[in-house]
């Protein structure tokens, strides 16, 4: 029987692991992947802490990508708040975590043997690792300067305080975590640290997953999704499709945070992102009604968001192509600048293109009838191919663009704000009303004539035929949409 190792062998391991891990990638503990029977793989490190939040001891664990493990940030304990480990072996952070009591002196603590036979044993890997952390320090004060910023003191805590205290903006903190391709979303210990200060101010929205409300955190608005507990999985996978890699668009809707709150009786499951008081773009239309250069301004965004959700990116740090499935006004934010942002990602689903394989979430809901495409209703189209879903996406996309061009002001002229198939099918649509009207009778939202006195409507209107076309593989890709509609846009911008 072979002797086990002795203490300065052990104390390497998790260096010898995160080598490993880097071919392998690392196996860990994460409370959240009821998926992946609470496991994930990553290529940084695993990740456990325990958090203070309201006198109550809050552990969570989960993997740190390596971005983020980079970032210096994430490994970081906050003195009697939070107290965080990073490891480097397969389940590592499975383990029990306390926070300091307040009797105890961190001064009077001797040296740790880990931490000894570590310096003995590697001091080789120690050097190798220090280099690489200066490194990425390095990097990333030159990338903070550029931009204007002072350097932060790598040596702080993470902390709520620290956060507040900062003097940065939401917008600032997300642009300092996602510049390095990470992800769209703050590390978690973040998210949980904003999302446990945010006061609740009003409802501005009801769903079939929950309440939409406006928030504050340090005196900013926030939007704050908040999911009923027996709606886990659409909350769990809309937060899973947001923290995609390279997901971060300006007209795909600004990811802040996930966290889930317990009050002791039930608990309540929150998405939090940027805030857009204008409402959705159903809201907006309703209230009233847009110029030409409007018009193409919006259809313009939207196409773009679209395009960057559908376009896989390919690379290291790549993004894999996403279809939306539930394209609608109602999913559709407007921005300040009155262009638009994509949001209710919860129905997407992701294209692994080295396997070929697409990944759709296990949930009940299908999309929203009014908007499905002609090979949704009747059951024909071919799930097992990613591009039928972009091409039922473009199909909603028509429908949205025919809402938006409707409520365009001509001569003085416009018309009321209408729903696509308002005039052939109820309020609230069966899949065989829409079968019937739009598989069967082969109908499409009327095209008005007056449209033909408008180069940018005619327009429009073309793209929209071409969007909706009964055949999917004869509709325009969104990029191809993209360009028409930057076409317009720029003529548009040179009357002016």
């Amino acid at each position: 029987m072979r002797d086990p190792p002795g203490p300065a062998l052990r104390a390497a391991l998790p260096l010898l692991g995160a080598a490993v891990s880097l071919c392998t990638g690392l196996q860990c503990v994460c409370q959240l992947c009821e998926h992946t029977n609470f496991t994930c793989q990553t290529e940084g490190a695993c990740w456990a802490s325990v958090m203070l939040t309201n006198g109550r001891e809050e552990v969570v664990k989960s993997c740190v990508s390596l971005p983020e493990l980079n970032a210096q940030v994430f490994c970081h304990s906050s003195k009697n708040i939070t107290k965080t480990e990073c490891c480097y072996t397969d389940f590592c952070n499975n383990i029990t975590l306390r926070l300091p009591l307040a009797s105890e002196s961190p001064g009077r603590a001797g040296p740790r043997p880990v931490v000894l036979a570590v310096t003995v044993a590697v001091p080789v890997c120690v050097l190798v690792l220090v280099a690489v952390l200066a490194v990425c320090t390095s990097r990333g004060r030159r990338r903070r300067a550029r931009r204007g910023h002072k350097p932060p003191n790598v040596e702080e805590p993470l902390s709520e305080g620290n956060l507040v205290s900062s003097g940065k903006t939401l917008r600032d903190l997300i642009y300092d975590m996602t510049t390095s391709g990470s992800g769209s979303g703050l590390p978690l210990l973040v998210q949980r640290t904003i999302a446990r200060t945010i006061v609740l101010q009003e409802i501005v929205g009801k769903g079939r997953f929950g309440e939409v409300w406006r928030g504050k955190w340090c005196g900013e608005d926030v939007a704050v999704k908040i999911f009923s507990s027996r709606d886990e999985r659409s909350w769990f996978r809309e937060a899973e499709i947001y923290q995609t890699v390279m997901l971060r668009h300006e007209n795909i809707l600004g990811f802040i945070a996930a966290d889930n709150k317990d009050n002791g009786t039930w608990t309540q499951l929150w998405l939090v992102s940027e805030y857009h008081e204008q409402g959705s773009l159903f809201d907006y239309l309703n209230r009233g009604t847009v110029t030409v250069e409007g018009m193409v301004r919006l259809a313009l965004s939207v196409a773009s968001g679209l395009a960057h959700l559908h376009m896989e990116i390919v690379g290291t740090q790549g993004k894999p192509a996403i279809a939306h499935r539930d394209l609608k006004s109602k999913n559709i934010l407007v921005k300040r600048n009155e262009t638009c942002a994509i949001a209710d990602l919860g129905l997407a689903v992701k294209h692994d293109s080295v396997l070929n394989t697409i990944d759709i979430p296990q949930n009940p809901r299908v999309g929203t009838r009014r908007y499905m495409a002609p090979e949704i209703l009747d059951d024909t189209m071919n799930t097992n191919i990613f591009e039928s879903f972009k091409r039922a996406d473009i199909y909603s996309l028509g429908l949205v663009y025919w809402e938006i061009a409707r409520r365009c002001c001509i001569g003085g002229i416009t018309e009321e704000y209408q729903l696509p198939y308002y005039d052939v099918v109820p309020s609230d649509p069966s899949i065989e009303d829409m079968r019937r009207v739009v598989c069967e009778q082969k109908l499409r939202p009327n095209i008005p004539n007056q449209w033909q006195s408008c180069e940018a409507l005619r327009v429009m209107g073309r793209v929209m035929r071409e969007c909706w076309h009964g055949s999917g593989a004869a509709r325009l890709t969104a990029l191809r949409v993209k360009k028409t509609v930057s076409q317009l846009c720029l003529q548009e911008d040179s009357k002016a």
